[in-house]
């Protein structure tokens, strides 16, 4: 297949559209189900881009949950614990503890579960019945992977009434060294950002305290390889092998760390088990839940504690989440690592993250205020390298 009709492109109004190969050549891709569109293909590449890297990086199969051309989540395909896998709603997943594809997939999907409605799906290894059960059952746009085994590929194509979006890509193909694209009809043209994130890259530790266990280097690189695939500016939380809260596209690098902060904390409150017992009514499905749970935790406009409100949601009325219970809980949060994708202009940038249980930063360095940077992690005992490294993605 040398192109790929698209039904449009961004938005209704611009047609005609397609992909192709500049050179002609055949696409590295075939759609095998289902008719993606340019957003999609957006969302697709990018997304299979990060899951091959982190994959090959670490060595672990990898999952990403893509919206708008940015990650939800990235994630590694470890074991969930029980509390995880009830946060994730993958607890009635036949065989997950069996599949680290599947386990991946559920850790991107759980992490901010309320951005990923509608998500695509990036899998770095072939697709298999397990994994395919699990984007089965959620609202999802489509998948891109190396491969589908046959049950999974004839489970995915039953959904969505036969038109879900599946994706299979070759896995040995490496794109040209320069890389164009247009805008306002003038080309643009840079060397395609081929960097290798690993773990040397972490060896400019600045702080006082330079210990930097294995396992917070890996949380750095999974922060580190998703920022390199989000639109910027952006910053990135992770712990426990995946990306669990990412500000993405934000003008100000504070309101990059602020809101991804603030999803980093939900993951955790989800987890919380008062937020795991909320008694839900057997009739709602997953988004509802997905909905209230971050009503619940965040007190919205409609309170689901209130009166002639809980009733639509839950059998019996449960007791609010206080601020005082969130506060307590996310004091005893620790070890999460953060990666910012430029420097940091400012110290309440680690002022946040402390507040959200960060330890341990990877970012470029290079402000004139790294000193009072450095200085602000001192205080909180923070361990922080200077990668040397921007990672903007436009």
């Amino acid at each position: 297949m040398k192109d790929f009709e698209l039904k449009y492109g961004c938005n209704p109004n611009q047609k005609p559209a397609r992909i192709l190969m500049e050179s002609g050549a055949e696409l590295p891709l075939r759609v095998l189900n289902g008719r993606p569109g340019y957003i999609n293909f957006l969302d697709a590449l990018n997304a299979w881009q990060l899951v091959r890297e982190l994959s090959a990086s670490l060595g672990i199969p990898a999952a990403a949950s893509f919206k708008h051309v940015s990650p939800t989540s990235g994630a590694l395909g470890l074991p969930l614990s029980d509390a995880l896998k009830r946060a994730c709603f993958a607890d009635d997943v036949e065989g997950l503890d069996d599949s680290p594809l599947a386990c991946a997939y559920a850790r991107a999907r759980g992490a901010d579960r309320l951005s990923s409605f509608g998500d695509w799906a990036a899998l770095s290894d072939v697709c298999d019945g397990t994994t395919a059960r699990l984007l089965a059952r959620e609202v999802s746009d489509g998948v891109i992977a190396p491969g589908y085994t046959p049950e999974a590929l004839a489970l995915l194509r039953t959904k969505r009434k036969g038109n879900y979006n599946i994706v299979d890509i070759d896995p040995a193909y490496e794109p040209a060294a320069v890389e164009r694209k247009q805008v306002f009809g003038v080309t643009f043209e840079q060397r395609r950002n081929d960097v290798r994130i690993d773990g040397a890259m972490l060896q400019n530790i600045v702080t006082a305290r330079r210990d930097l266990p294995e396992s917070a280097a890996r949380d750095l690189i999974v922060s580190l390889v998703t920022l390199k695939y989000t639109q910027s500016n952006s910053v990135c939380f992770a712990v426990d092998g995946q990306a669990i809260g990412v500000g993405a596209g934000q003008q100000s690098r504070i309101h990059c760390t602020r809101l991804a902060g603030g999803k980093a904390d939900a993951w955790f409150l989800r987890q919380m088990p008062k937020v795991l017992d909320l008694p839900f009514r057997a009739d709602l499905g997953r988004p509802q839940r997905d909905n209230i749970v971050d009503g619940y935790i965040n007190r919205n406009e409609e309170d689901v504690c209130a009166d002639g409100v809980w009733q639509r949601c839950f059998t019996e009325r449960p007791a609010p989440l206080t601020d005082e219970e969130k506060r307590a809980y996310l004091a005893g949060v620790d070890g999460v690592s953060l990666g910012s994708d430029a420097f940091f202009p400012f110290p309440d940038n680690v002022e946040r993250a402390h507040r959200s249980g960060v330890r341990f930063i990877a970012q470029p360095g290079g402000s004139i205020r790294d000193g009072e940077v450095i200085a602000c992690c001192d205080k909180y005992d923070m361990v922080i390298a200077m990668t040397g490294l921007r990672l903007f993605h436009h």
